[in-house]
């Protein structure tokens, strides 16, 4: 194959861009690869996959059905209320539960209805939840009639989702204590909340020294750069090999270590992994934790655990370091509902935070208590899991604030599906799906990667360098370093093969290395990539050998 148009002088002022916006590029590259030049046949055939981005390509579909029964039951709810032509009133709560198991009685060939009615009563079951309180709240959420009260989550809902993130983030063994949560649009939302409310409450301050274990999601990385904090990033790096060209992507102890610095305010880190999808090990869980313990003992933990559900037995941070940590979660991967915007910050109610914010100056006290001071007539008292609501609506709005009503009954349903039967074969399903897709994009590669148990496998990331090293030695290495720009295969993937991967280097990962998605291509077009990525890694050790050929 020729090489790339591009001069290394261009290639190199692209590699400046997010790896998502440098995405975009390759998608245009990879759509001229199919259509050709003006007035030319198109120069290829081949299909175009996209596996740059980690929207998955699977749904859940139970509990959606079950959330349109429940639409057609919340309509009857309004309609026995008040009907004039298009016009509907309040659920009414007395008495809900009962018209609700009637209803299902009258319909049992609606779809979704089995589904709906298994998930109220494993919730009443499991919770002790009042029948009628509970169907009324979901009944009239459904309807989104009413601004969300309380503000940072629905009464009901909250102790849904807590329970769902006890057993899958929690291994089903949560520490003592409550676990408050606000839901949010997206771990996205939950993201910018948490940075922009620790400032806000001068819990950090600008130009303060965090930390982020590293390859991490990129925001994490440009967020912290962002004039609004400057803050002063140590990297933790997973810099471990298993063997010469094979990557652990485990961390160090000595990386590890950077945290007892008392001057690292805050860690941020994506587990499992973005985009390596390794669950953190025990060994190094249990080294913060005496970090935490010992020298550092106010460090504060962002842990975003998106890809939790990937992995048996999973336990986040936030269960064993409940006081320190700040916990993110999104359903968007699990459940294949990034459209949804669902996501919720998780805070213990005894944490360091409350008390660090009890323990500032006077002065920042006071400006606080201005502040907060529409609020309550004691803001001092306001928690900072509720501040994070009333700063995501600069404060003034608070009384509106709260995640959309039926996106949080779309929550809950999610939650009380994965406690059913159904919810964990359909986990045991998609588990299943990514690491074919492993295998596959590995077997046509002729990759090898270090065998691991807790690899969630969303995601892959392929040290290109590395790989030559292992198979050519380091002189090949070294003169693909001298020779090209590390995102030089993925613009000849895009412009040849139109294939879209990201660059690793972008997560703050090794700079040769290639971020691929599991999650949204069908299984064989991992095959595919696969063969396209080791046809790329073959034509540069021709030209390898060429270069060292006598002249």
């Amino acid at each position: 194959m020729p090489k790339t148009t591009f001069t290394r002088q261009e290639i190199q002022s692209f590699a400046q861009l997010s790896p998502f916006e440098l995405k975009d590029k390759f998608l245009q590259l990879a759509r001229a690869a199919q259509k050709g030049e003006p007035g030319q046949k198109e120069k290829s055939q081949s299909q175009m996959l996209n596996a740059g981005r980690g929207n998955p390509n699977w749904v859940a579909t139970g509990p959606r059905e079950a959330f349109f029964a429940l639409g057609y039951f919340s309509l009857a709810e309004s309609r026995r209320v008040w009907t004039a032509d298009n016009l509907g009133g309040m659920p009414e709560l007395i008495g809900s539960g009962g018209r609700f198991d009637a209803f299902v009685r009258r319909h049992p060939d609606l779809p979704g209805i089995e589904m709906l009615q298994d998930c109220v009563e494993h919730a009443v079951e499991r919770f002790g939840f009042d029948k009628d309180a509970f169907v009324h709240e979901l009944t009239d959420s459904t309807i989104g009639d009413n601004y969300p009260v309380p503000d940072r989550m629905l009464p009901h809902v909250e102790q849904i989702v807590r329970g769902y993130l006890h057993d899958e983030m929690f291994d089903g063994r949560p520490p003592a204590g409550n676990l408050s949560l606000f839901a949010t649009e997206g771990g996205t939302a939950a993201m910018c909340y948490v940075f922009d409310s620790l400032l806000k409450n001068g819990i950090l301050q600008k130009g303060d020294r965090i930390a982020l274990m590293v390859p991490v999601f990129t925001p994490y990385i440009e967020i912290p750069e962002l004039d609004t904090y400057e803050f002063d990033v140590v990297t933790v790096r997973a810099s471990l090999f298993a063997e010469t060209g094979v990557r652990e992507w485990r961390y160090p102890a000595e990386e590890v270590e950077k945290l007892a610095d008392p001057s690292v305010k805050l860690v941020c880190v994506v587990n499992p992994s973005n985009p390596p999808s390794l669950a953190m090990s025990q060994r190094v869980a249990q080294q913060i934790k005496d970090i935490v313990a010992g020298p550092n003992p106010n460090l504060l933990v962002v842990t975003d655990d998106v890809y939790g559900t990937f992995v048996e037995g999973f336990r986040s941070l936030a269960a064993d370091l409940p006081r320190n940590t700040l916990l993110v979660y999104s359903y968007s991967k699990h459940y294949g509902c990034t459209g949804h915007r669902l996501g919720v910050i998780g805070l213990h109610d005894d944490n360091v935070i409350d008390e660090m914010i009890a323990d500032l100056p006077a002065a920042v006290k006071d400006r606080l208590d201005r502040r907060y001071g529409t609020l309550s007539l004691e803001p001092a008292k306001i928690r900072f899991i509720d501040r994070l609501v009333a700063d995501s609506r600069q404060v003034a709005l608070n009384h509106t604030a709260g995640l959309s009503l039926p996106q949080q009954v779309m929550m809950a349903l999610f939650s009380l599906f994965d406690m059913l039967e159904e919810g964990q074969a359909y986990k045991r399903k998609i588990r299943d799906i990514v690491r074919q897709r492993l295998d596959l994009l590995l077997e046509g590669a002729q990759m090898k990667i270090a065998g691991d148990p807790e690899r969630a496998g969303y995601y892959i990331e392929l040290d290109l360098l590395a790989e030559a090293e292992r198979v050519h030695g380091k002189d090949f290495a070294d003169f693909l370093e001298k020779n090209y720009e590390p995102v030089d295969p993925l613009f000849r993937l895009a412009e040849q093969t139109s294939v879209v991967l990201l660059n690793g280097g972008g997560f703050d990962g090794p700079e040769w290395s290639v971020r691929v998605s599991l999650a949204n291509l069908d299984d064989l077009d991992y095959l595919k990539i696969g063969h396209h990525l080791r046809a790329i890694f073959n034509d540069y050790a021709e030209e390898w050998k060429l270069s060292r050929a006598p002249s």
